[in-house]
């Protein structure tokens, strides 16, 4: 006789239970998790390397006394005046370009976007060419207002110009980056070709470095990647909405134009604040979030808080790799970053897709 119980019908094959599902989520959160735990490890050991190794090798415990306990001599001077000013900015360009590519790659919907794409590194350049050749600017610091500038005047260009018109779009966005790319090349080129002491000054900040940088740049670009950093991290949960599609997102609450120009916002005042701070480092914007995508998967949050930590820990272990390859010299950050990191991403890239958005 049938059993008066209740009726179950049989579970197909490689069916998961709610339940199941659940315990799956929370395990890969839990991951998530602990792999941001050593991210930020790993940021704390690549400063105490950044302020120890140099031309001058300086114990961890000596750089500790200098910091904590006020000691003083040769060696704290050359922690406090050269090693603190460049581990910080390192840290905060680092971040700023790694959030910037993140936040590119989630409003352009394409996983190669960076600043050098959108045209923010050659705005910052031609402001530096102008601000050297016809206003006789010639220091690093006096650079820093005219590369923001220029860095946020063209993405702002690019994003009008992406954005206006019945095909506006993130294709569109990255057509237009790519002629004023063009655009500030060509300029770039012209003035420098014709002016060599232009030339000779413009040549040692355009490859990227973090040498011959102190507090007071810092004190200028801060509060603009600050505001940066905020804003972006704001725009996570929009952005994962938008990525379903606009008419999805908008279903969801997400409001289109105002999460794009407050991205456009947020990119200018991070690209333009690193590269101010640092010059035009390449590679990291465009690699970071890629690489982090691969292990989170597409949420923007957890891409945004990744790449916040292991973008200056690029950043700053390229730097120490540059003072320990050729001491008692040193190679410029920019040029460690692409020789590093270039061939990494290109082995990944061939090895896996690229990561989906």
């Amino acid at each position: 006789m049938p059993s008066g119980g209740p009726r179950t019908t049989p579970r197909a094959a490689g069916e998961v239970t709610v339940p199941a599902r659940t315990a799956v989520r929370r395990r890969a959160a839990a991951v998530r998790w602990y792999g941001l735990v050593l991210a930020a490890l790993a940021l704390a050991l690549v400063c105490a390397l950044s302020l120890a190794v140099g031309a001058r090798s300086i114990p961890l415990s000596t750089v500790w006394e200098v910091l904590a306990q006020g000691r003083g001599g040769e060696e704290a001077f050359v922690v406090r005046r050269l090693r603190v000013p460049r581990t910080v900015i390192g840290l905060l360009a680092g971040a700023a370009l790694g959030l910037a590519g993140a936040l590119m790659q989630g409003l352009t919907r394409n996983p190669l976007a960076d600043p050098g794409l959108l045209g923010v590194n050659n705005g910052a350049s031609a402001a530096v060419v102008v601000a050297i050749a016809f206003l006789g600017v010639g220091s690093p610091l006096g650079y820093v207002w005219f590369a923001f500038l220029g860095a946020a005047l063209a993405y702002a260009v690019v994003y009008l110009l992406g954005s206006s018109g019945r095909s506006a779009g993130p294709d569109r966005m990255v057509l237009a980056g790519a002629a004023i790319n063009a655009t500030l090349i060509a300029f770039v080129s012209a003035v420098v070709l014709h002016d060599i002491r232009a030339f000779d000054a413009f040549r040692f900040w355009a490859v990227g470095s973090l040498a011959g940088r102190d507090m007071e740049v810092v004190r200028q670009v801060g509060p603009l990647i600050l505001a940066g950093v905020v804003t972006a991290l704001c725009l996570a949960r929009p952005l994962n909405a938008l990525a379903l599609g606009e008419e999805t997102g908008r279903a969801l609450g997400a409001h289109t134009e105002r999460t794009r120009l407050a991205g456009a916002v947020a990119v200018a005042l991070l690209c333009g604040g690193a590269t101010a701070a640092a010059g035009p480092i390449a590679f990291i914007g465009l690699a970071v979030p890629h690489l982090v995508r691969m292990v989170t998967g597409p949420d923007q949050r957890w891409v945004m808080a990744y790449s916040l930590l292991l973008a200056p820990v690029l950043l700053l272990g390229a730097d120490v790799v540059g003072r320990f390859l050729a001491a008692p010299g040193e190679l410029e950050t920019g040029i460690v970053t692409a020789f590093l990191g270039a061939p990494l991403f290109i082995a990944l890239s061939r090895r896996r897709r690229i990561a989906a958005l």
